[in-house]
Parts: structure tokens; C-alpha cells; sequence
């Protein structure tokens, strides 16, 4: 997923969203050491220290921890990622159906044109 940020919401917060994205997609596995500050700010074209309070963000929920002098790593809390990509997906959800009531659909609309989305795919 390429940094694409945006000038409505502050960027250290956009950047923990597209690194938790990150780890609950599975592109950093649980476990797996995260690249450094600094690759990560060079990345996504930011300074190294609205990077680091994002990281820190990341931290404080539980989704990477910091071992001193080895770096940061992405946590082996297999529930925790769980519960955070579900509560991701149901945030996505209330935008979207909101998105179609202001559209004028339905409920019902709404959920038979997403039946009928995943059916042509």
C-alpha cells in the first residue's frame, strides 16, 4: 500500500492507520521485526520524528513493542490483530452503508448490491 496522505487529518495519525493496516493484512507478520524509523519516514517522505509518534501510537495499543537496541517488532498477539482488523472492517462498514443512506438506498438496496458484487467477482 503506497503512503498516500492527505492534508484533512493530522499525518503521524494517517501513517499509524496505513501501519495498521499493515499488520493486520499481514504484510508484517506477527512477530516479525518492523523496518527502522527512519526507513519507514525516508518511505513515506516524512520527518523521522512524526514516524516515531506514530510508531509510539502503535506501541501504547499493543500492536508492536520495542526491544531495546534490536528495533520494533509487530506483536504475536494473534487475537489482538484479530479484533483490531475486525474493528477496522466495521468502521468501513458504517461509512459505507452511511454513504449509501445519504445515496438514498435502503438497507435492503445496499445489501442486495453488495450480494450481487460479490457474486460477479
Amino acid at each position: 500500500m503506497p503512503w498516500q496522505l492527505k492534508n484533512d487529518r493530522q499525518i503521524w495519525l494517517q501513517l499509524a492507520q496505513i501501519l495498521t493496516q499493515r499488520i493486520v493484512s499481514g504484510q508484517y507478520a506477527p512477530g516479525v521485526r518492523m523496518p527502522s524509523v527512519r526507513d519507514l519516514a525516508a518511505e513515506a517522505g516524512v520527518n523521522p520524528n512524526t514516524m516515531q509518534r506514530a510508531l509510539v501510537y502503535l506501541e501504547e495499543r499493543g500492536l508492536v513493542s520495542a526491544q531495546r537496541n534490536t528495533g520494533r517488532y509487530v506483536t504475536q498477539d494473534a487475537q489482538l490483530i484479530s479484533d483490531t482488523r475486525h474493528a477496522l472492517a466495521q468502521e468501513e462498514l458504517t461509512l459505507f452503508c452511511e454513504k449509501m443512506r445519504l445515496l438514498g438506498f435502503t438497507p435492503e438496496e445496499t445489501s442486495q448490491l453488495l450480494k450481487s458484487k460479490g457474486e460477479s467477482e
